[in-house]
């Protein structure tokens, strides 16, 4: 079986799309081994429960430092010996340690058509914000693969959704999280499990 570990923040729309694609065998000869959330009492945490699966907090707030956060938080995923660490959510830094252990084996879901919209600062509605406010026609939903930098890695899959008149940045989260990210984050696992995706190292642009 193909082993993926959730990492989450929130209220875990995005885990529940996995839940369901591995469930209803989209997602083939695949099990969801953990999820991982930053922070205590999120809805995450509970829909994890009523699927069975196993749960934790590693929280920054529990530890001396960053460093000792870094290290728990390795141990946790190596715990859970995953072939593939989903970032649904996490708004935490993937600490360096574990980006170098797991490389190739890291990816998230971004709610922007990347470069647009994405790096340091841009997460959650202020993505949308600045979408709107920038008066772009179209946005949508990126799922890449995790390098040391922020939204930089590989791009795997990516999904447009037009804006509308009169959206906001809550309308136009909740319609690129039903048009885009609950179907392309699954569909960048299945296409990595049955080794159809590959991780290759982006060219240094910087010559």
């Amino acid at each position: 079986m193909f082993r993926v570990l959730v990492l989450v923040s929130g209220g875990g729309t995005n885990l529940q799309a996995i839940i369901d694609r591995v469930q209803d065998g989209t997602i083939k000869d695949t099990e969801i081994v953990g999820v991982i959330s930053n922070n205590y009492g999120v809805y995450s945490l509970e829909r994890a429960e009523k699927a069975g699966i196993s749960s934790e907090v590693v929280s920054p707030k529990d530890y001396p430092d960053r460093s000792s956060f870094n290290r728990a938080l390795l141990e946790k995923i190596d715990e859970k010996r995953p072939d593939l660490i989903v970032l649904a959510g996490f708004l935490v830094v993937v600490p360096e340690i574990v980006i170098n252990k797991y490389e190739g084996k890291i990816i998230n879901i971004h709610p922007s058509l990347i470069p647009s919209f994405c790096g340091t600062g841009y997460y959650g509605l202020r993505v949308h914000k600045a979408a709107l406010e920038r008066g772009v026609k179209v946005s949508g939903a990126t799922v890449h693969f995790v390098d040391a930098g922020t939204d930089t890695g590989p791009i795997i899959l990516q999904k447009a959704v037009y804006v509308q008149d009169g959206d906001t940045a809550e309308t136009l989260q909740q319609r690129i999280m039903e048009e885009a990210e609950w179907k392309i984050l699954p569909e960048a696992i299945a296409l990595i499990q049955e080794g159809k995706v590959k991780y290759e190292k982006m060219a240094d642009m910087r010559n």
